[in-house]
């Protein structure tokens, strides 16, 4: 849904039911949700564009998605972000997990090419970001920080010298795994083969410290998840993950994890995926997966009538809907497990094929920060989740690389050497 500014906000916030006491009110609380926007920086996890362009167009042609003006067909668009007070992006260089090997290394190199072309493109509206104060420094300026994450440790082949340089290229996170496991980690959706991290896996956890680069725990398992805090010296992220007590899903974060994050000193940036936002779209979901196969098992040598059963039991099972304050009960349940100064935002937008109502592209976050603060969030906890708080982590990751880096060199580690037989 494309929006016009603060009226169209509160034309959705009312249809949502977030005007409790009535339009006036909420008018005032998207007023302050905008001030807010522009005293600290949105800094947004995780955001799809670049994978979405390739899908558009696989020569990765900026202009076969000029987000320049509206592009319907996406979630993303220069005028869309700036209605959203947007201030800072991790753009998000994900490649499937079936991409292995060479093919992977080329793949995400491609799509960090793209977040580099982009900034060129549209100098006006993006800057590259490395650090927090680049962060700070270029919000100030008015332009969108724009920072990159690796999703997927199949994007480094197993190897250190790899992600090395794709740390010099600007990878600022790499998330340890996608959906499927690696050698070295396990993942949320995948078999469990290593109950965690291997010896190499821990390697790359502390070659990541040693760079300065976020250790990223959305896609892992909650066994990873538990090794990566502890081997790490610096504060962990997840990058597009919720509150698993609220929505019982594999890529959600656990309450016994949360509890081992204010020691950590990390941050969880509450998503807007359907699926894990509610319990119903989840279970949905999961219905509408087994009643497919059991249809096509039924119609196994007529596809056409096996479509016809699959599309007649969507029309008679219409997918239920999540919503905007179903987030922040996310946002809720994190904070009161974890604390205020552990959570942020990764939205996912255009990685995602169904959206929240209420935070339908990247022009609706006001929306969301008007409900926390109904919600009575204070000026200073809005900022914290808005972009604050992951402020804060990156400037302890530096020191921690920085401390680490007199200590010791460049690992020359292999997972031959550590974990022995490489198991696909």
């Amino acid at each position: 849904m494309r929006t016009t500014g603060t009226a169209t906000l509160i034309v959705m916030a009312m249809a949502m039911g977030l005007a409790g006491a009535g339009a006036d009110a909420q008018g005032d609380l998207l007023d302050r949700a905008l001030a807010l926007h522009k005293q600290a920086p949105l800094i947004d996890g995780h955001n799809d564009y670049p994978w979405a362009l390739r899908e558009l167009d696989p020569a990765r042609d900026l202009a076969s998605a000029d987000i320049a003006s509206a592009v319907p067909k996406l979630m993303t668009d220069i005028p869309r972000l700036r209605k959203g007070g947007m201030g800072g992006q991790f753009w998000s260089v994900y490649i499937p997990s079936a991409m292995q090997g060479k093919d992977a290394v080329r793949a995400t190199l491609e799509q960090i090419d793209i977040v580099h072309r982009m900034t060129q493109r549209w100098p006006d509206t993006f800057e590259r970001a490395r650090t927090a104060n680049d962060i700070e420094r270029i919000f100030k300026t008015g332009r969108i920080a724009s920072l990159i994450g690796m999703e997927g440790g199949h994007s480094i082949d197993n190897s250190l010298a790899t992600l090395r340089a794709m740390h010099a290229l600007g990878a600022g996170y790499m998330t340890l795994t996608h959906g499927l496991n690696v050698p070295w980690a396990d993942s949320a959706t995948d078999t469990p083969i290593l109950g965690g991290l291997s010896k190499f896996g821990e390697e790359v956890v502390r070659e990541m410290n040693r760079l300065g680069m976020l250790v990223d725990l959305s896609h892992v398992s909650p066994d990873t998840m538990e090794d990566a805090i502890r081997v790490t010296e610096a504060p962990i992220i997840f990058s597009h993950s919720s509150a698993k007590a609220l929505c019982n899903v594999p890529r959600n974060v656990p309450d016994e994890i949360l509890r081992l994050i204010p020691k950590n000193g990390g941050v969880v940036m509450v998503t807007f995926v359907p699926g894990f936002i509610s319990q119903q779209v989840a279970d949905h979901g999961a219905n509408a997966q087994a009643q497919q196969q059991q249809i096509r098992a039924q119609f196994a040598n007529n596809e056409a009538e096996a479509t016809a059963a699959i599309e007649r039991w969507r029309a008679d099972n219409p997918e239920p809907r999540a919503t905007l304050g179903q987030v922040a009960d996310h946002i809720d349940h994190i904070r009161k497990t974890a604390g205020i100064d552990h959570i942020g935002l990764g939205g996912d937008f255009d990685g995602i094929t169904t959206v929240v109502q209420g935070l339908e592209d990247v022009s609706t976050y006001p929306a969301l920060t008007a409900e926390l603060l109904r919600r009575g969030y204070s000026n200073d906890d809005v900022k914290k989740i808005l972009g604050l708080n992951i402020l804060r982590v990156m400037q302890q990751v530096e020191r921690v690389s920085a401390d680490v880096q007199k200590r010791r060199g460049p690992s020359t580690a292999t997972i031959e050497k550590l974990d022995g037989t490489i198991t696909k």
